[in-house]
């Protein structure tokens, strides 16, 4: 499965800051401008046709993993360079990645990741979605920014060049819902607003992670853990999408501690109940209306309870099932609830690895690790208490994170 390496250099993008060359109101990371673009993603290609969701996902972590290789070149030059070297600069980013990739899957991973920077030809339809999902976050940030750099004598050139580039996507049915803010509109709005949940918040941590960048570390890890169980297509996305949306309610309820959250009786049957009224009152009106069953699905919601961490199946109606590698075959939706739950957990210790490694810890950090590592276990042979040991060794010796400057 995916190992400690790549793992350091995913969480590597909580500290990329974006926009530093301007004042923010707020810390803008690569990691949650990463996590809004899929979101985004997610929405425009569920209104377009001829979509293969497996590829789009695959896209979007090759693209994720090359910024965070050339984070240090600003956008408008790296385009620049590309058209010009890009061979070259796509051979460079390889060479910094492949240690970490090449055991992923046999080396499957790898060379599909070369592939896709060496063909721009290929996913051609999902790299377009990918583009303009990221050109939307941006616009999305820069609405931040703006509020705050208004005195400074570029600002309006920027906003113009910003809001000019969205006629690029206009083809793209989603686009223009979100830019004539329709009511999709407001589900990216409340998606984009979780980077302002920090996690951990009863203790100081470097980096800070945000519920939005959780999320789509959770959903990486998931994707990894689908490859390596030879799951089907559907299996892989439902993974993936499963995570990506698993705290979206948050955005409602605020992040709820897991201590306070079950130190009450009845405490967490009342916060269910709550996010569920607020998840029918809030989101499914701004989700189309064709996706309501599958969003509802990997949101989690059935009989009248939202378990997303349940090990699913949907067919004729969606089942709780003990092993999912029973179904593995697209007709039955399968998802691995139980897996994505170690997937959760394993984030979450690496968030608290990864600040004790630099030196930033507190006994609120040392024992949720310590709880967590107890909780991990092995799921379809994938053992996650050994690849939270494999992180720990990782970040006590080469996983101190150096902070990287993005310009954007």
């Amino acid at each position: 499965m995916i190992n400690s390496k790549i793992i350091d250099s995913i969480f590597s993008s909580a500290s990329i800051q974006r926009w530093n060359d301007y004042p923010r109101m707020v810390e803008l990371v690569e990691l949650d401008k990463q996590a809004h673009k899929f979101i985004i993603a997610y929405f425009i290609a569920k209104l377009e046709k001829d979509v293969n969701y497996t590829h789009l996902i695959e896209a979007g972590i090759f693209e994720f993993l090359r910024r965070v290789v050339v984070t240090d070149i600003r956008p408008d030059v790296f385009r620049k360079a590309l058209q010009k070297k890009s061979k070259e600069i796509n051979t460079w980013v390889i060479s910094k990645l492949s240690p970490s990739l090449k055991d992923i899957d046999n080396g499957t991973f790898l060379q599909k990741f070369e592939d896709y920077l060496n063909n721009p030809e290929i996913y051609k339809k999902e790299r377009f979605i990918l583009k303009a999902a990221s050109y939307l976050a941006t616009k999305w940030e820069f609405s931040i920014v703006y509020q705050t750099s208004q005195f400074l004598t570029d600002i309006e050139d920027v906003k113009k060049s910003v809001e000019e580039e969205i006629e690029d996507y206009y083809e793209l049915i989603g686009v223009r819902k979100i830019a004539l803010n329709k009511k999709l509109a407001k589900v990216i709005d409340l998606s984009g607003r979780l980077r302002f949940q920090k996690r951990w918040a009863q203790t100081p941590r470097v980096p800070e992670t945000s519920v939005l960048g959780h999320m789509l570390t959770v959903a990486i890890f998931g994707y990894f853990f689908s490859i390596d169980v030879n799951a089907c297509d559907k299996r892989i996305q439902n993974n993936f999408f499963t995570a990506l949306f698993h705290d979206l309610p948050e955005a409602l309820t605020r992040d709820i501690i897991t201590p306070v959250k079950y130190c009450v009786d009845e405490l967490s049957d009342i916060i269910a109940e709550y996010e569920l009224e607020k998840i029918e009152d809030d989101i499914l009106p701004n989700v189309p209306e064709e996706l309501h069953n599958e969003f509802s699905y990997i949101l989690g919601l059935y009989d009248g309870k939202k378990e997303e961490f349940e090990n699913k199946i949907y067919e004729d109606k969606i089942e709780v099932v003990d092993d999912v590698s029973k179904y593995n075959q697209n007709k039955y939706n399968p998802i691995d609830g139980l897996a994505l739950k170690q997937c959760d957990k394993l984030s979450a210790f690496v968030e608290a690895s990864l600040s004790i490694s630099h030196g930033i810890k507190s006994k609120e950090l040392i024992n949720g690790k310590k709880e967590i590592l107890k909780s991990l276990k092995e799921i379809q042979g994938i053992d996650f208490k050994e690849i939270a040991n494999n992180i720990d060794q990782e970040f006590g010796t080469t996983g101190q994170t150096q902070v990287r400057i993005d310009f954007d």
